[in-house]
């Protein structure tokens, strides 16, 4: 099939509806209060986060294992993931009685091969390869040539795209109001060009909103260039939307389907994660806040609109939580590190404390080794404000009192190295 000419027809995506109830019933679309009066709109969310797998992966992975012949099935599957899709295949194996080869990095945690190991439920077998997906991907391409079996793709196939496209079908099932804006998480494509047409042929005056983490914004880059792109390096943070490159298929949909793509920092993605589970009590991947985070971004015009969100995933392990209150804080300019040269005398940081650091300050990270022979000794500190505006008088006080610093929140090298 030529790429160029593929896009994704309602016919197939009824299809892929019916195969896919095989095993799945509708997740809910539901308006969101504090999402909708933070923004005067009526926000709703599609809850893909609520699949048996935590994720829509499922759908296209599914519907495209279900679809192979009889002896495609009987010589296996392979894929390669340490995430969503691993799970989804991995769902779809146990079900269908079929054998599959999922292939991880060696560096992906115990507890998502384990997750993935329960829903293969002994129909797949795992392989660790490479030190990160690329590695692994490229093997179990290798070996899927090699054996004769079956390679199921993340997002670039037909059949793939119609699996995710029943999201579309779904959300104009369940609301009799029209939809003035959908957000869609892009990572690969393969949601947002399937839920992307479907929506794009049944309701042609949505504006469709794809959304990219700022550290992997492959498709806004391929937009912009006129072709696929493959990024030189990405930011890994918000890994259930983190590639390198976008997919053929996906990309001449997306052109065809977005009215626009926007990204979002990482840092912002962060807040959004902590503010669903504070306030919503909705627990999200990075990818899955994607489509809220957008709304920050677009508040102006989606005021007085019906605005459909995404959430893609909540595959989120809990020990990120303090990097993701780290992250947020850190954009939200609460966070800041230093290396401030103290007085090697006694009393220096009592000075620090009660000359510099505000009532509210708290200092959270501090590091520091005595020299002998030294007159001045360095100390790796970090504050929190309680305000962002805060860091101008905490800058000035340090000048005043005489401690020389240096700031590393922009020093992103130095600032890994020591923190």
């Amino acid at each position: 099939m030529d790429n160029t000419q593929y896009f994704p027809q309602l016919h197939k995506i009824s299809q892929a509806k019916i195969t896919l109830g095989e095993i799945l019933s509708p997740t809910p679309l539901a308006t969101n209060p504090y999402l909708s009066g933070k923004f005067g709109a009526d926000v709703m969310l599609k809850r893909e986060d609520l699949q048996i797998v935590r994720s829509y992966k499922i759908r296209g992975a599914y519907n495209k294992i279900r679809n192979l012949s009889q002896q495609q099935r009987q010589a296996g599957v392979v894929c390669a993931s340490a995430g969503n899709h691993a799970q989804g295949v991995a769902f779809s194996c146990n079900k269908l009685g079929i054998q599959g080869y999922i292939y991880m990095p060696k560096t992906t945690p115990k507890q998502k091969i384990e997750q993935v190991r329960m829903f293969g439920n002994g129909n797949i077998e795992i392989v660790l390869y490479g030190d990160n997906f690329d590695e692994a991907n490229d093997q179990a391409k290798q070996f899927a040539s090699q054996e004769g079996k079956t390679f199921i793709p993340p997002f670039d196939d037909p059949q793939i795209i119609e699996g995710q496209a029943t999201i579309g079908m779904e959300i104009l099932h369940d609301t009799k109001e029209t939809i003035d804006y959908i957000f869609i998480p892009i990572g690969g494509g393969g949601l947002a060009s399937g839920l992307g047409a479907c929506i794009r042929q049944m309701s042609p005056g949505t504006k469709l909103i794809g959304v990219e983490p700022s550290g992997a914004s492959g498709m806004k880059e391929s937009f912009k260039a006129g072709k696929v792109v493959e990024l030189p390096k990405i930011d890994n943070f918000v890994d259930g939307a983190a590639v390198r490159r976008v997919g053929d298929y996906t990309y001449n949909i997306c052109k065809e389907v977005l009215d626009d793509i926007i990204t979002i920092p990482e840092g912002a993605v962060c807040s959004t994660i902590l503010e669903m589970y504070n306030k919503c009590a909705i627990v999200v991947e990075p990818a899955g806040a994607l489509s809220v985070a957008a709304l920050d971004f677009y508040k102006e015009k989606i005021a007085g609109k019906n605005v459909v969100c995404v959430i893609s995933g909540s595959n989120n392990d809990i020990t990120r939580m303090e990097e993701i209150r780290e992250r947020s804080l850190l954009y939200r300019g609460l966070k800041h590190y230093f290396i401030v040269r103290f007085p090697q005398r006694a009393g220096a940081l009592r000075s620090f404390i009660t000359d510099v650091v505000g009532p509210k300050d708290d200092i959270t990270h501090f590091s520091y080794t005595k020299k002998t022979s030294k007159e001045r000794g360095p100390v790796v500190i970090g504050i929190e404000l309680s305000q962002p505006d805060d860091f101008n008088t905490l800058v000035a006080k340090m000048e005043e009192n005489g401690f020389a610093y240096e700031y590393l929140n922009d020093k992103p090298h130095l600032f890994e190295f020591l923190v």
